[in-house]
């Protein structure tokens, strides 16, 4: 990166700051139809910045569901083309009673590991910071003429809900989207003195489950007892669904789980982890989850099965004795190489019906799911991220596989035929999902750091 850029980023260092927090603003909750102005107003705002940072070309796509902005600035058929993605819309902020300070007013304090501040807002990190990194790198590349490859921008508004609309708007408009390498900043660092690239997601397939009994809430007093209570049967179900190594139950489910070899278990296990700070961050006692294997490889290369919601009767204020007449569930399943999420979907379905007890009936519902992908280390997109890294941490960036998903990298590949680049900045510990989101001061420049050395790295790797 030329002297002229650090220059730029520095001179305009507050107005960068300001601007993400005037796009933390903007309750972009795709989830919630709620919010549905309030998400294209978000859509606005990015394509606004995309015009002031210098792309000749802007324009917002509606879809059935959110819009998509693109943005480009083409120097040359000759040169690259880096397609950066990223997405506006974020999670909903439930609960808010567990906010220090409220989820859309973005503060910024210190904290222990983000000690020169860190902006508290959802979506702080997740992922309105990390992608704007790239308009504000842009900008600065653009102002000094120092732009080395043709770059474009596709910022979608439905990641948070599955991309929906994303697959079909790819299919579409896929000479629009021709590009030589999709750059992604929706992944975390291992710590702010350890970098690293994500060289591996994994897979979702995500359900509702409803087990009725009764066609009516019940008496619990005159019915209990005699009558099947769906939330207590449900409970029974989702129980046995691990056994006591914490192994998934579902017959078949583990029959296409990608085998670790040993070295490459070893290699995982030497980046750096402490598993005392690990629980004292999250306050808990000790660690749980397959038995066999460690805590970094139970969140990268295996299978798993969690609730992630569970509702049904009275649970307003005070005492209601009902014996309800239904009881719910969210459940995912993150998913590693060789499984597919349709198929495991409907292995899921399968067993979660057979094993009901007559006295209920269950309906499961899919909701959206994601391929996994492991990406190749030997390539140029991935030599030119491993270098910027190198240049702007001042060490290596170790390769690691993310427990996370991002259902789009293999829709990417197998729509445009590109490989995708996983750079982010953020931090595990950044509250991504949860109340207190944050995003670090430091990661948001060093990814604007950063970016420009990806680009001119890029550039010339492609040469050779």
């Amino acid at each position: 990166m030329t002297n002229h850029i650090a220059a730029y980023i520095a001179e305009h260092q507050s107005r960068f700051t300001n601007e993400l927090l005037d796009l933390l603003k903007i309750p972009s909750v795709s989830a919630d139809p709620n919010y549905k102005t309030q998400v294209k107003a978000a859509a606005d705002y990015v394509a606004e910045k995309l015009r002031s940072a210098g792309a000749d070309r802007v324009e917002i796509f509606e879809t059935a569901g959110h819009p998509i902005v693109y943005g480009e600035k083409l120097l040359s058929p000759t040169l690259p083309t880096v397609l950066v993605y990223g997405h506006y819309d974020v999670q909903p902020a439930d609960p808010i009673h567990l906010w220090h300070t409220p989820p859309f007013e973005p503060v910024i304090k210190p904290t222990e590991v983000h000690p020169k501040g860190a902006i508290f807002a959802r979506g702080s990190a997740d992922d309105k910071g990390q992608f704007y990194m790239h308009i504000k790198a842009f900008e600065a590349m653009n102002a000094c003429n120092s732009l080395p490859c043709n770059i474009k921008f596709m910022i979608e508004g439905e990641e948070e809900v599955g991309s929906v609309h994303l697959g079909n708007f790819c299919e579409t408009h896929q000479e629009l989207l021709k590009n030589d390498v999709i750059l992604v900043s929706d992944t975390a660092l291992i710590a702010n003195d350890v970098p690293s690239i994500t060289v591996g997601l994994r897979g979702l397939s995500y359900v509702e489950v409803e087990v009725t009994g009764p066609n009516r809430d019940l008496h619990s007093g005159v019915y209990g007892g005699a009558v099947a209570n769906p939330i207590n049967i449900l409970c029974e179900m989702i129980a046995s669904l691990k056994d006591e190594q914490n192994r998934i139950t579902i017959p078949g489910f583990y029959n296409e789980v990608e085998v670790v070899s040993a070295s490459e278990r070893a290699a995982m296990n030497e980046a750096p982890f402490d598993l005392e700070m690990y629980q004292k961050d999250l306050e808990i006692a000790t660690v749980h989850g397959e038995t066999g294997y460690t805590t970094l490889e139970r969140t990268s290369i295996r299978p798993t099965l969690d609730v992630n919601g569970i509702w049904g009767g009275y649970i307003g204020e005070g005492a209601k004795t009902v014996l309800p007449s239904k009881g719910y569930a969210k459940i995912s399943m993150r998913l590693v190489p060789n499984q597919h999420p349709d198929k495991i979907t409907e292995l899921f379905a399968a067993h979660f019906k057979a094993i009901a007890p007559p006295s209920v009936k269950v309906e499961v519902r899919p909701h959206h799911g994601g391929e996994p992908v492991v990406t190749p280390t030997d390539t140029p997109e991935y030599l030119a991220a491993y270098k910027a890294m190198q240049q702007t941490f001042g060490k290596a960036p170790i390769p690691q596989r993310g427990g996370g998903s991002i259902p789009i990298v293999a829709l990417f590949e197998r729509v445009l035929g590109s490989k995708t680049i996983l750079m982010g900045f953020g931090l595990d510990s950044d509250g991504l999902h949860s109340p207190n989101e944050h995003y670090g001061l430091f990661n948001y420049f060093k990814g604007i750091e950063t970016i420009p050395y990806f680009f001119q790295y890029y550039a010339k790797l492609k040469q050779n």
